[in-house]
């Protein structure tokens, strides 16, 4: 039906005869001539309807926005001072001889010039709509392009792109599964797969070498900005591989991404470990951009007499640690009372701070309502973080987990507010993280996943597992974690340590991973891997906020689908094929007459 997208129309064109089909995105009427910007994928291309044309003229007299025409004209350059060099097709226009309305539209819920001024949920319940805009267009080209590139580079590294199953077993570790029941097997269900993990594992056991995937993934869990509950990976795993082998595949798979997609030279990934990147960053994943670091001072903090430092400074689980922001002095009182709001959102009870005016005078120079107690340490405490006139130093002391969430957030936060970035790309490599950690519970957790190799053997392992580091590596970009992925486990022996020290006793292993446990007896080779979440790499390269700008349908942080309305209530009559009761709401008793 068409000839060109409206896109590609440009001066090389001039005097050729072109079909357009789109969208009507403006309708002007000018002294009796009518302009219509016609808008498709590519682009938006000016026609212009004369009323010589009869038909062709009421055609386009009774358009209106969001019509899609059928338009076959002239294109000719546009007159001397009407042309628009900022616009691709800004040089030329289309002078029509023919306008065929191939359907009207309702008046739309919003115009797409001005989508700003509408909330996001209207946006997501007219997705259709939302997605014409130019910019949604252009992200989600930018998404084909970018798994476009990936595959390609994986394939000529000799990686298979092998389908792995989406009904699957519930293994409920980590975050909460979506089950799907079955109608054949009464009384049992399926699981949506929250990673590929251990089929593709099964897949180094079957020899298949090299393994890829864009893979769905599904996981019930609360939602934030960066998070939904079906999402995209792009995984990977390979055989007979160490971790400089996948860290060097995938960076040379990112650094390439980069180049070929935005034009961007990435700088060197540095690799730092995990105990740094806490003790410095507060994060496991640095934003290297920000210049900001944490500096531990709970030696110093012991000393004073104030139980607000000196009691975390001594406690086994506590730290007190000092961020400082050069040239921060200038900030208000209220500007340092909203930092203390934000950081309380990470369970931290309050902010304290000390202005450095003018070191040289001592205390006097110095504006803090704390300083007083720690008059005994100020001046190896100043030198300790390097403070200069004019800075403004943060305090967080508390329980360690407390403190490296909340000054790690406000350095972020620091850094986006005063617009403190050094650069504009900044990856590295975060090492060396510790294979178990204690979140409270009854029984330790997997720092990664259950199946990630230790950097010991297994009698360390039993012995101290609180220290055992595991062979984890993250690749993080920009403070985001865009990807992680170990060297696995391909010992049974291992494995079940693994697992015993997880709690997970030799029956619960047996009923939850038997198969693999059976399939690491039969010649599994040393393997490896790493997942990206593809989401979250299109939101950094496009300049996106969130990961729902760069997902065709996305759901909200209520895990919904405004545009379908799902979920939603199902029939009695599909419930009793699945051998479902829903437990009914208590009724509200009726008021006693």
């Amino acid at each position: 039906m068409r000839s060109h997208y409206c896109g590609q129309l440009n001066e090389t064109l001039v005097d050729q005869t072109v079909t357009l089909c789109g969208w009507v995105h403006r309708r002007r009427d000018h002294g009796g001539v009518i302009f219509l910007d016609m808008r498709d994928r590519d682009g938006i291309a000016q026609v212009v309807v004369d009323p010589d044309t009869a038909e062709a003229f009421a055609n386009a007299d009774s358009s209106r926005s969001e019509y899609v025409l059928r338009i076959v004209g002239r294109v000719r350059l546009r007159p001397e001072g009407t042309q628009n060099p900022k616009m691709p097709t800004g040089l030329i226009e289309v002078l029509a001889s023919d306008v065929e309305v191939l359907n009207t539209a309702a008046t739309p819920p919003f115009q797409l010039d001005e989508h700003g001024k509408v909330g996001e949920e209207v946006r997501l319940k007219h997705r259709y709509i939302d997605l014409r805009r130019p910019e949604m267009i252009e992200k989600l080209r930018l998404r084909s392009r970018i798994s476009h590139s990936v595959r390609a580079f994986l394939e000529g590294q000799g990686f298979l792109d092998i389908e792995t199953p989406v009904l699957t077993r519930a293994t409920p570790e980590g975050a909460r599964d979506y089950l799907v029941p079955s109608r054949t097997h009464p009384g049992s269900f399926f699981a949506l797969p929250q990673s590929p993990q251990l089929f593709k594992q099964l897949l180094m056991v079957s020899g298949f070498d090299r393994y890829y995937q864009i893979a769905k993934c599904f996981r019930d869990e609360d939602l934030r900005a960066d998070r939904q509950p079906e999402f995209t990976q792009i995984d990977l795993e390979a055989s007979f591989v160490t971790e400089d082998d996948i860290m060097g595949i995938t960076e040379a798979m990112v650094r390439q991404l980069f180049q070929e997609v935005l034009d961007v030279e990435l700088p060197v990934f540095p690799r730092m470990s995990w105990e740094e990147a806490m003790s410095r960053y507060g994060s496991d994943k640095p934003d290297l951009r920000i210049p900001l670091i944490l500096t531990d001072v709970d030696d110093l903090m012991a000393q004073v007499d104030f139980k607000v430092f000196s009691g975390p400074a001594t406690a086994d689980d506590g730290r007190v640690a000092a961020l400082k922001v050069p040239g921060g002095a200038g900030l208000s009182r209220k500007a340092i009372d909203d930092y203390t709001r934000f950081v309380g959102i990470y369970g931290a009870k309050g902010l304290a701070w000390i202005k450095v005016n003018e070191r040289a005078k001592g205390l006097e120079g110095l504006q803090s309502p704390i300083v007083k107690f720690m008059e005994n340490v100020i001046e190896p405490l100043l030198d300790r973080i390097g403070a200069e006139d004019g800075d403004l130093i943060f305090f967080g002391a508390d329980k360690a987990r407390v403190v490296n969430e909340s000054l790690g957030a406000l350095r972020v936060k620091l850094g986006e507010d005063l617009n403190l970035y050094t650069r504009d790309w900044a990856p590295l490599w975060v090492v060396d993280f510790p294979m178990f950690e204690d979140d409270g519970s009854a029984r330790m957790q997997a720092l990664h996943h259950p199946f990630t190799a230790p950097a010991c053997d297994v009698e360390t392992l039993k012995a101290n597992p609180v220290v055992a580091l595991s062979r984890a590596y993250d690749m993080v970009l920009n403070g985001t974690e865009l990807g992680g992925g170990s060297i696995r486990i391909h010992d049974r022996a291992m494995q079940s340590a693994v697992l015993e020290v997880l709690g997970i006793g030799e029956a619960e292993a047996h009923e939850k991973f038997g198969f693999l446990l059976d399939a690491l007896q039969y010649g599994a080779p040393p393997h490896g891997g790493l997942a990206f979440g593809l989401d979250r790499l299109v939101m950094l390269m496009s300049g996106a906020k969130t990961i729902r700008e760069v997902i065709a349908f996305p759901k909200t942080q209520s895990a919904a689908c405004l545009m379908t309305e799902a979920p939603s209530e199902v029939s009695a009559e599909q419930l009793k094929e699945l051998n479902i009761r829903l437990r009914q709401k208590a009724k509200a008793e009726s008021p006693s007459e």
